[in-house]
């Protein structure tokens, strides 16, 4: 399927690792120029290398940012538009889980949390929403969790917070059209950092990493028998992103193998 991909260009939030880093590696596959951004600077140092090496320094650039600071983000708008004069593609992609229960997260958890969760997206959008709708086929696409249909009690907090993202999404998929589309992909358990801490501080010691991932996927009854790879969710997060999907805005792309149980 030809994605329409080749030469837009692309912004990836947490583009330095896991989900962030394979997307911005399929978007290179299909022709796109891609930006990424990240906090940390020695991991988007090896990320903007690697994908350097597979598409050439031309089409990538890596700016330093944190996209709860507006500041940042709109530094980093200014870099894209320095290098390549706009953005067709924003992938919303930083942010990360907390493990806690209502009992157990202060009010300092709850607003770190929200704000988090919240202005990770409303940051990015804010600065790259002209740009984005400059030609009329703009396209947004946030990497959200299933916790937002399908709430832990032992991550209460994210739940909440990832509930209301998609809400604002859907939002956003109305006030924003017809110039920039708005989908969401929602996530099961995908291999990441993450869980190679958990399998680090384990109770089973007899297992190695790729048994225990497996044990994992058969107690959590995943239909497809397996956690999913980052690249799993970069390939729906690049259709979205694409002209493919041209008719499509408001709307969720599950990635769980099978583990959500709402209809």
């Amino acid at each position: 399927m030809n994605m329409g991909l080749n030469d837009r260009v692309a912004v990836v939030t947490g583009g330095s690792s896991g989900i962030g880093l394979a997307t911005a590696r399929e978007l290179l596959r299909n022709g796109a120029y891609v930006a990424i951004c990240g906090r940390d600077a020695n991991r988007l140092a090896h990320a903007h290398a690697e994908l350097v090496g597979l598409a050439g320094a031309g089409r990538v650039l890596a700016v330093q940012c944190d996209v709860l600071e507006s500041g940042q983000v709109q530094a980093l708008h200014d870099a894209v538009m320095a290098w390549r004069g706009g953005c067709h593609l924003l992938v919303n992609n930083a942010g990360q889980g907390r493990v806690s229960t209502f009992a157990d997260t202060d009010d300092a958890g709850w607003r770190e949390e929200l704000d988090l969760k919240f202005f990770s997206q409303i940051n990015t959008i804010r600065a790259f929403r002209k740009t984005l709708s400059h030609d009329g086929a703009g396209a947004i696409v946030a990497v959200n969790s299933l916790l937002a249909y399908q709430p832990e009690p032992h991550m209460v907090c994210t739940s909440a917070a990832r509930a209301g993202v998609q809400n604002l999404l859907k939002s956003l998929a109305c006030e924003l059209a017809p110039a920039i589309r708005v989908n969401s992909v929602v996530v099961g358990l995908i291999e990441s950092g993450q869980w190679r801490r958990r399998f680090e501080v384990r109770a089973n010691r007899n297992l190695g990493y790729d048994a225990w991932l497996a044990d994992v996927a058969a107690r959590r009854t995943i239909p497809l028998g397996r956690l999913g790879k980052p690249e799993d969710v970069a390939q729906a997060i690049v259709f979205l992103g694409s002209s493919a999907a041209h008719y499509i805005t408001g709307a969720r792309i599950e990635v769980s193998g099978g583990l959500s149980r709402q209809i």
